[in-house]
């Protein structure tokens, strides 16, 4: 080769030389290539086919991915590269015994075979690569940037609830603020908070805060924004508050801070956020209960009723003995006319899993209820709520319901027992006087009807009115969507 290349450049008037050199050239390219062209085209005797695509962990074609057919003899490797759409093709491979390979930087390896090749068969293959990013969340989800391509909002300051319309005060609203609510107590659980418990950091000085922000100047660290976050919302800084969490969870994007940071958006009214985060989060950590609940919550803010319902359900699913997930799924059904398909076989398995506790039997026995088509199920319902009053005396609801039942079976002295129990056990029994005061009409006691309407309607305004001081104490995160 060295002696060509000299021939040439210094022959420029000698064409025999240079002809004598391209020839030489030539051969040499030709020994070096035959036995893959043979393997391509050329060789003699049975051949097949082998065809395939190659896409990502999402379902997006990979481009320019190295695949490699390779026989018993590695050296007689057919090597091609995947198109536009992710395609490879071999056409003309002699029969026999392969193995197919697919890599590219930045992504892991995948591998098919060894299988045997058959005259005039077209062997098919699809290889999924997983990026070296994704392996790694695999292994330690909190080593996954999983914020690095930035999330699509942005919070940018806070208002009362009220500045952006709408009312507080609706069955709908006011449930969905509790359930975000019981979101955030989630939360607070993890730390080892009492569930029903305020954000109470009295506790924390000023010199702590200060010690934690020293802390931050020396190094950042994920858990101290963590703990400044919880600081800030103590004291009423809730656009700090959750800055300091998204800084948190995008330097570790454990468990914990995701679930904080969803939480924190969800408590101020910011649902479409807390659904990007909750769901990232939920497929980070496809094990953690509290993730999906917390999306299905942020769901249901978002008027995404249907969604809402069959995430809690998944929820119920993961662990069946935590009654976390029925408790959230017995505030949904709440506001449900009819009962949505699966609800009731989780109530019952919530019965089998814990046969003393009181609310069990009472969410099983209003998921029969809701099934008007099977009156036989009412028989079972009355029995459930029966020994939930056992269990709990104190549980209104459940004498709700059991009036509730009664009033449908005619059953009127049976009714007005039930309704006046649930009215001394529940603080505020708006409907337990609403629904007695329709049995008073029915039974022809108008007076008593009256009385019962003029309480209903007292105990409404209350809770429209603590509605509304909810709704200022808990200020509005104002966000853009990108």
């Amino acid at each position: 080769m060295k002696l060509c290349h000299r021939l040439w450049h210094s022959s420029v008037n000698a064409p025999s030389t240079r002809s004598l050199c391209a020839v030489g050239l030539l051969g040499m390219l030709f020994a070096v290539s035959a036995p893959f062209l043979r393997a391509q085209s050329g060789t003699p005797g049975p051949t097949a086919v082998v065809e395939g695509k190659v896409h990502d962990a999402q379902g997006h074609p990979v481009v320019a991915a190295l695949i490699s057919l390779e026989a018993m003899d590695p050296r007689q490797a057919l090597v091609t590269t995947t198109d536009g759409q992710g395609q490879f093709r071999f056409g003309a491979v002699p029969v026999g015994s392969y193995t197919a390979r697919a890599k590219l930087q930045g992504y892991g390896e995948a591998k098919e075979g060894p299988f045997l090749l058959r005259e005039r068969e077209t062997k098919s293959i699809s290889f999924e690569l997983a990026s070296v990013q994704e392996k790694q969340a695999e292994k330690d989800p909190s080593k996954s940037l999983a914020f690095s391509d930035q999330p699509a909002f942005t919070v940018a300051g806070v208002t009362d609830t009220t500045a952006l319309g709408g009312h507080g005060s609706g069955p709908i609203v006011r449930n969905s603020n509790a359930l975000s609510k019981e979101t955030a107590s989630l939360a607070r659980e993890a730390a080892g908070q009492p569930a029903g418990s305020a954000r109470d950091l009295s506790h924390t000085g000023p010199a702590e805060e200060a010690a934690i922000r020293a802390k931050l100047a020396e190094k950042d660290n994920a858990d101290l924004h963590a703990q400044l976050a919880e600081i800030e919302e103590s004291e009423g800084h809730p656009l700090e508050a959750v800055k300091e969490y998204q800084r948190a969870a995008e330097m570790q994007p454990s468990e914990p801070h995701l679930f904080a940071w969803g939480a924190e958006l969800l408590l101020h009214h910011a649902p479409e956020p807390a659904i990007e985060v909750f769901s990232k989060g939920h497929r980070l950590y496809p094990q953690s209960t509290r993730m999906l609940l917390g999306l299905g919550a942020a769901y249901y803010a978002e008027r995404s009723k249907e969604q809402a319902e069959q995430t809690v359900l998944d929820a119920s699913d993961l662990n069946p003995a935590d009654p976390t997930p029925y408790l959230f799924l017995g505030r949904l059904q709440a506001f449900e006319k009819i009962e949505p398909v699966g609800w009731t076989d989780r109530m019952k398995r919530f019965v089998a899993l814990h046969p003393q506790s009181a609310m069990a039997h009472y969410l099983y026995a209003v998921a029969l209820m809701k099934q008007s088509e099977h009156p036989d199920h009412l028989d079972v319902a009355e029995g459930e709520l029966e020994t939930a009053i056992e269990l709990d005396p104190r549980l209104g609801d459940a004498y709700l319901q059991l009036g509730i039942l009664r009033t449908d079976r005619d059953d009127f002295s049976g009714a007005v027992s039930a309704l006046q129990k649930a009215i001394e056990s529940t603080p505020l029994p708006e409907e337990a006087h609403y629904r007695l005061a329709q049995v008073y009409r029915r039974m022809g006691n108008t007076e008593k009807a009256n009385q019962e309407i003029a309480q209903f309607k007292q105990i409404s305004e209350q809770k429209d009115e603590q509605a509304e001081r909810e709704r200022h104490e808990i200020p509005q995160f104002v966000y853009t969507l990108r």
